[in-house]
């Protein structure tokens, strides 16, 4: 059961899984290399061999015990990973020294010998506790400017960030900690942005409710006061405030659906359409205002593969679509709505000769109340509803949506359905 965990997480977790796994195959490698060089080497009889392998487990196995105790203990570890890797190194060279000198005292018969020996080990033993420490200070280093970043970001600055060198762990934790600070930051920047469309919508819900309110209480004061008698005036009057109530009418139906929409309401029961149907519905609907506007409004289906959808959604968003290209395309111009295979299914297109958008505003084209700072005024219409509307609508069909400005000129708002299933009848309008 253990050899697909190891083939799984690799040798390293399953030493990490448990450390003492470590000491035990790290003295066992030791002593069977030790005893296997002698051996080789010096042809040792039975009794000096016995000698060797009982002095060299003795010392190696109390060393790493009364180390692994002082592990366990918690003596070993410290506030500082720097402390505990010095304290590491030096008990590392004790247990070097140990059993080298022990072995040392049974073999030199000459007291000068065994000082010289021992003076090497001891050099040899800083040596590599020296080079351990270089080491040491190098992880340390990296830890430290990762928690000095991990503090600043904590303190407000979204701009921390651990440099990087090597691909070690301490590299990998770097990278790690840079990625979850770019999406704290771009979170941040989220929330940013929608704090500055909330206080928008509120101000332009205030605008786009307020306006015709104020028409409607001038126009009834003027009415009721007596100061408008004349029957024709009177009829103005009407037809104006008539026309005030359908526009908040509209306005207050767009924020109830779009609140059903953000809320995730019930998905459309969706059947069959013919992408043909529904351009042709939509043309003809906006024709008479297009007409009027002195613009050219045309359509085309280039494909007779149906999509999933129910159909007054979808028109609807070809409608918002088209209301809005009219809206924003001069006498003159024209605007085009189109539908055609694609690789995920059929891909609506509304196309207008107007000027298309910012760079500014293609970011935050479908947010709810958006509008160009060019027509943020009544002048031009619309609440900013529109796109974000169609873009749930779309969403909630399984599609997709998008914008894009035009390389003649105009923009052009796209959206993907998914085909409907194949055999199933279509759904006439």
């Amino acid at each position: 059961m253990n050899g697909p965990t190891v083939r799984r997480g690799g040798w390293a977790a399953w030493f990490g899984r448990a450390p003492w796994r470590i000491l035990a195959v790290g003295m066992a490698l030791a002593l069977a290399a030790a005893t296997a060089l002698f051996y080789a080497l010096m042809a040792p009889g039975p009794a000096d061999l016995l000698q060797l392998v009982a002095t060299l487990a003795g010392a190696g196995a109390l060393a790493v015990a009364l180390g692994y105790l002082f592990y366990r203990r918690g003596w070993a570890r410290s506030s500082s990973l720097m402390v505990t890797l010095v304290m590491t190194y030096l008990w590392a060279a004790l247990i070097t020294l140990l059993p080298v000198w022990l072995l040392q005292r049974q073999m030199f018969f000459s007291e000068h010998d065994l000082l010289l020996s021992g003076v090497l080990l001891l050099f040899a033993a800083i040596v590599a506790t020296t080079y351990g420490l270089f080491i040491a200070a190098s992880v340390a280093e990296g830890l430290r400017q990762t928690a000095a970043a991990a503090d600043r970001l904590a303190a407000g600055d979204p701009a921390a960030r651990v440099p990087i060198a090597g691909r070690d762990e301490v590299a990998r934790l770097g990278q790690s900690f840079n990625l979850m600070a770019d999406q704290l930051q771009a979170a941040a920047d989220r929330r940013r942005e929608a704090e500055t469309l909330r206080r928008n919508l509120i101000a332009w819900t205030s605008h786009d409710l307020r306006t015709p309110l104020t028409a409607i209480r001038v126009r009834v004061e003027a009415l009721h006061d007596g100061l408008v008698d004349d029957p024709q005036e009177v009829q103005r009057y009407l037809a104006a405030m008539r026309s005030d109530v359908m526009a908040l009418n509209g306005l207050l139906d767009d924020l109830f659906e779009l609140a059903q929409l953000d809320a995730g309401g019930p998905t459309p029961e969706r059947t069959p359409q013919a992408p043909a149907d529904l351009v042709a519905d939509v043309v003809e609907r906006f024709r008479p205002l297009a007409e009027q506007r002195g613009i050219a409004l045309h359509g085309a289906a280039e494909t007779d593969v149906a999509v999933a959808a129910q159909a007054g959604k979808i028109e609807r968003v070809l409608g918002n679509l088209v209301a809005n290209a009219l809206r924003h395309t001069p006498p003159g111009g024209h605007v085009a709505v189109t539908a055609r295979a694609a690789a995920d299914g059929v891909r609506f297109c509304v196309e207008d000769s107007g000027p298309g958008f910012s760079a500014a505003d293609l970011a935050y084209a479908f947010e709810q109340f958006y509008r160009g700072e060019a027509a943020r005024s009544r002048a031009t219409g619309g609440a900013g509803l529109g796109l974000a509307i169609a873009r749930g609508i779309v969403q909630a069909h399984g599609g997709r949506v998008w914008a894009e400005n035009r390389a003649e000129g105009g923009a052009r708002v796209s959206f993907v359905l998914p085909p409907a299933t194949s055999g199933a009848p279509l759904t006439g309008n």
